[in-house]
């Protein structure tokens, strides 16, 4: 399925713990690539995070936000008693030789390096709870990328199929585009009188309509046409293929538009080359 690289996701949760929202943007790049905003206590997640994107995406510039906010029941401070003692200790030592100097106020002694400890805090649930919503949120992304992508298809159809009649009008008409190019030489040179070599003529025209002949050119289009609808029903990343088939087809285009022998052919390759790049723009998205 012909999937989109711009979308946007969005999941939050909240439990007992506290709260999480995930914030996923993704536009078109070249290659994966990730970009993570964690908090410190989802630090830890970010392998299985990365594994997911490589398991669902293939390409795309994906950035990923994650706001997380604990409950205030998961955040205990505690006296680390040891710490206490030694400040405590070392105070005792100092009003032995400074008077007055017990004086000390108690939320000074607080701030001291290591009397007050975060309580370790059970980060498993909270972890658990981050992966299942970045799945979650990861799914809708593709949703969203394969809604958009079914309309990029459809674009590319509809310009695919105008191709194919500008083909079949160059067709219809190039017969007759020979047949009156090589009467213009003949009366040319009735014009002028010219006596040449029967032989030598019919050498020329040959050459002549070897230079004005598209088959070749026309031929490639239809087969390049042809590849680029089988490749809008491939599964997987068809992006990069689609720009290679892209650049054949403007390569045909130019070869066409070089070889044209009066303005209908000249503006019906300029029509193509047309139709190509507004292809070629809209591709520059898909996955």
């Amino acid at each position: 399925m012909t999937s989109s690289m711009t979308a946007f996701a969005r999941v939050q949760v909240q439990e007992d713990w506290g709260s999480l929202v995930w914030e996923i943007r993704s536009v078109n790049h070249r290659y994966l690539e990730p970009h993570f905003r964690l908090s410190e206590q989802a630090r830890e997640i970010e392998p299985g995070l990365r594994e997911v994107l490589r398991r669902q995406l293939s390409r795309g510039k994906i950035e990923c936000n994650l706001r997380l906010q604990l409950a205030e029941s998961t955040q205990k401070l505690t006296l680390n008693e040891a710490a206490l003692e030694g400040v405590q200790s070392a105070v005792n030592q100092v009003e032995t030789w400074f008077i007055n100097a017990s004086g000390v106020d108690p939320l000074e002694i607080l701030r001291w390096p290591g009397v007050m400890e975060n309580e370790e805090t059970n980060l498993a649930p909270v972890h658990a709870a981050a992966l299942k919503a970045f799945e979650e949120a990861i799914t809708q992304l593709i949703n969203m990328r394969q809604r958009e992508g079914a309309e990029l298809k459809q674009f590319v159809l509809t310009r695919l199929n105008s191709i194919s009649e500008e083909v079949g009008t160059i067709r219809g008409v190039l017969p007759e585009l020979i047949e009156a190019q090589r009467q213009k030489i003949l009366d040319r040179l009735e014009e002028a009188k010219a006596e040449l070599d029967p032989e030598r003529l019919e050498q020329e025209m040959i050459i002549l309509a070897q230079k004005m002949d598209v088959d070749e050119e026309l031929d490639r289009l239809d087969t390049h046409i042809q590849e680029v609808k089988r490749t809008l029903d491939k599964k997987g990343g068809i992006g990069r293929r689609l720009d290679f088939l892209m650049q054949e087809l403007n390569r045909e285009a130019n070869t066409l538009s070089s070889k044209s022998i009066n303005a209908g052919l000249t503006q019906s390759a300029v029509n193509l080359k047309v139709l190509i790049e507004q292809m070629r723009e809209q591709i520059q998205n898909i996955e």
